[in-house]
């Protein structure tokens, strides 16, 4: 099965090829970086609607370069304003071959208010390696997410759970459509 998604970051092909692998075999996740159309730091619509503009990009490059795929995915994380708090999700767009799409989201974590301003100027990922003086570069492999859980929880895990969520049209067929 052959996956296209529209990105490079090995942490979220990781992420999705784990979410495929539960329900197929024979999975393979070629990642071809797009764009999203949206902010860098994505806020709440935001979100859902990078990723859904990778799924159309990807698929206009698939077309443009003879790529046959069975499935196009893409991911945004972002920061969504949820009764008052800001929530950090991840959203996963996954559309099949015939264009039937369906989308997912992962658990989220609370971002604090005293950031917010300077996220909004640069990215999460920007303002945590400020606050964690890490020399790792957050929007690769493991993400933030990681040193906030104590390696808990990756942006590996966090990419697989919103693919699970937006696999769930097609692992249950007619009946959750």
């Amino acid at each position: 099965m052959k996956i296209l998604m529209g990105t490079k970051n090995p942490g979220k092909i990781e992420g999705a090829k784990q979410a495929f692998e539960r329900y197929f075999d024979n999975v393979e996740v070629l990642g071809i970086p797009v764009s999203s159309g949206v902010s860098d730091q994505p806020f709440n619509e935001e979100i859902l609607q990078g990723a859904k503009n990778r799924v159309k990009n990807l698929k206009e490059y698939a077309i443009k370069n003879n790529i046959v795929a069975d499935y196009y995915v893409a991911t945004e994380a972002g920061i969504f304003n949820f009764l008052g708090e800001f929530i950090d999700i991840n959203s996963a767009v996954i559309e099949d071959m015939n264009g039937l799409q369906s989308v997912g989201i992962s658990q989220g974590f609370q971002i604090p208010e005293k950031y917010i301003d300077e996220i909004k100027a640069t990215e999460l990922g920007t303002v945590m390696n400020r606050i964690f003086s890490s020399q790792n570069d957050l929007s690769k492999g493991k993400g933030g997410i990681s040193i906030l859980t104590k390696d808990e929880i990756s942006r590996i895990d966090l990419t697989r759970n919103a693919c699970i969520m937006a696999l769930i049209k097609y692992i249950n067929g007619e009946v959750w459509r």
